[in-house]
């Protein structure tokens, strides 16, 4: 008989057994991508276990919603290997927990919905690049140490890595058609492990590159000056990687929520999220956000609480104490094919199917992010680059709307009803909707199917008033929405005109 309690007074029933099992998946797909993701920025192998693990466990209880899944994110990472090859781990560090303030800032502030900002063409270069930079940054494990320069492999040793690469995708193309109850990376690290033991194949493993030395994530303050020199260097790798791993990590809590038809709580997201990376910095980790491909995993294997990723943390944190011996020994062709079908997961393919049915100004979105995303790795730049191409579009779009319909009524008062938003981008064009010269002497300017936006529309306003004025003319202003009428009035000492009331009219407030 299935047993349930509610985790964390989250309101959620937890199938224990669901629960254990997704959360040992989890675990075991993190455990790869988290490995060559450290060996992808040149940290050690365990800084990236760690991260997997204070991420998993920190977010999982205090994130903003259950099923979703933190850890070294590829996304994060990326921001910081210029900073690490500059200056080193403990600069790393101290990013990871400047990043992790900004973080709990946005929570606290309740900054988390703006990520309702990012438009679909951005996500789509924004993704699209991210699996780029991941697949070539692959390419690197195909060289080696001689005497102490990195060069490319040739002869039998390039050959024992493109077969044992090759062997690492077939198995995770296959298996899933046998059965999808294990994870098929797990499964492809663990047949090319056995291959190359049991062969004795002579290829690189990842005791190559780093020693991982297993034990509790020790404390460790980050040896670094503590002056203005220092937060200029760490300030804006702080802050990508702040952002970035909100932009992923939000829109991973949205998709959930699709997923689930449940509501998560982004600005508690937010505050988990920082809280977990502060730790990071503190705790001999890398750092992290949300990771799309294992939430996944986690809500397909039935998972809707939280207990999930404490399981996946906790059985992360046994492997870094007790199993640092086998890691040491896995082959880098085994993780490097992964990553690289990781990458091809990542790759937003649908985005070419809609490629040709895509605005013209969407698709420049998309190749523009995604080029920024893989020539700069600034992915954060990349979204908001992206954000503010989208809204310069739509505020250009948004300007050719406004027309207007002119009619002279019975009492012979010229009428100009106006279709469309009044803001600073269509204040041009509504100035020459009007002919003041011929105009009769009253005026009415009709609202109902228009809107007083900002500023720009009130001093627009303000200038047709004085135009008619100077002619000895009136000028009214009809069906005004309440808050549209509260503009004017905050700005009486602009613009005086007089706003026509009409009783038969309703304004619809929020």
């Amino acid at each position: 008989m299935k047993r349930y309690f509610n985790l964390f007074n989250f309101n959620q029933k937890v199938d224990y057994k669901i629960e254990i099992l997704a959360g040992l998946t989890v675990a075991m797909t993190m455990i790869p991508e988290s490995l060559s993701f450290a060996i992808l920025a040149g940290f050690p192998p365990l800084v990236g276990l760690y991260a997997a693990f204070i991420m998993g466990l920190v977010t999982a209880i205090f994130g903003g919603r259950p099923g979703l899944i933190s850890g070294g994110a590829g996304a994060t990472v990326i921001v910081l290997i210029a900073l690490m090859k500059s200056n080193g781990l403990d600069y790393v560090f101290a990013a990871v927990a400047l990043a992790g303030v900004f973080q709990i800032l946005v929570g606290l502030f309740k900054l988390g919905k703006f990520i309702r900002l990012v438009p679909q063409p951005v996500m789509y270069g924004f993704v699209n690049g991210l699996a780029v930079v991941i697949f070539m940054s692959q390419i690197e494990q195909f060289k080696t140490v001689v005497n102490g320069e990195n060069v490319w492999l040739s002869g039998n040793s390039l050959y024992v890595m493109l077969g044992l690469v090759a062997l690492t995708i077939a198995i995770v193309i296959g298996f899933p058609k046998l059965t999808k109850k294990i994870p098929a990376s797990l499964v492809a690290i663990f047949v090319v492990f056995i291959v190359v033991l049991v062969l004795n194949i002579d290829t690189k493993t990842v005791k190559d590159i780093a020693f991982v030395s297993g034990g509790f994530p020790p404390f460790h303050i980050p040896s670094i000056p503590l002056n203005f020199n220092t937060l200029q260097i760490v300030f804006p790798y702080a802050l990508i990687m702040a952002g970035v791993g909100l932009t992923e990590g939000l829109l991973t809590l949205n998709l959930v929520d699709e997923l689930t038809d449940t509501k998560g709580n982004s600005n508690r997201e937010c505050i988990a999220q920082g809280s977990a990376n502060i730790l990071n910095g503190f705790f001999f980790g890398m750092g992290g956000c949300p990771m799309i491909a294992q939430t996944l995993v986690n809500i397909s294997a039935g998972s809707r609480a939280r207990l999930s990723g404490i399981i996946a943390a906790i059985t992360i944190l046994l492997i870094i104490l007790f199993g640092a011996p086998v890691i040491e020994k896995l082959p880098i062709a085994a993780l490097v094919g992964v990553m690289m079908m990781v990458a091809i997961g990542t790759f937003e393919w649908a985005s070419f199917r809609i490629f040709n049915k895509m605005p013209k100004h969407d698709i420049f979105v998309l190749v523009v992010v995604a080029l920024i995303t893989v020539f700069l790795h600034n992915l954060a730049l990349a979204v908001l680059i992206g954000v503010i191409i989208s809204a310069l579009v739509f505020a250009w779009e948004s300007a050719k709307r406004i027309r207007a319909r002119k009619y002279i009524d019975e009492n012979g008062v010229k009428h100009y009803e106006i279709y469309g938003p009044l803001f600073f981008g269509s204040t041009t064009t509504f100035a020459e909707k009007f002919d003041v010269a011929n105009d009769p002497d009253e005026v009415v300017i009709d609202f109902k199917e228009s809107k007083v936006m900002d500023m720009s529309a009130i001093d627009a306003l303000n200038k047709i008033t004085v135009r008619y004025a100077n002619v000895n003319k009136t000028i009214r202003l009809r069906h005004l929405s309440e808050n549209c009428r509260q503009l004017l009035q905050n700005a009486d000492a602009v613009i005086d005109v007089n706003i026509l009331e009409d009783p038969t009219y309703k304004v619809a407030v929020e």
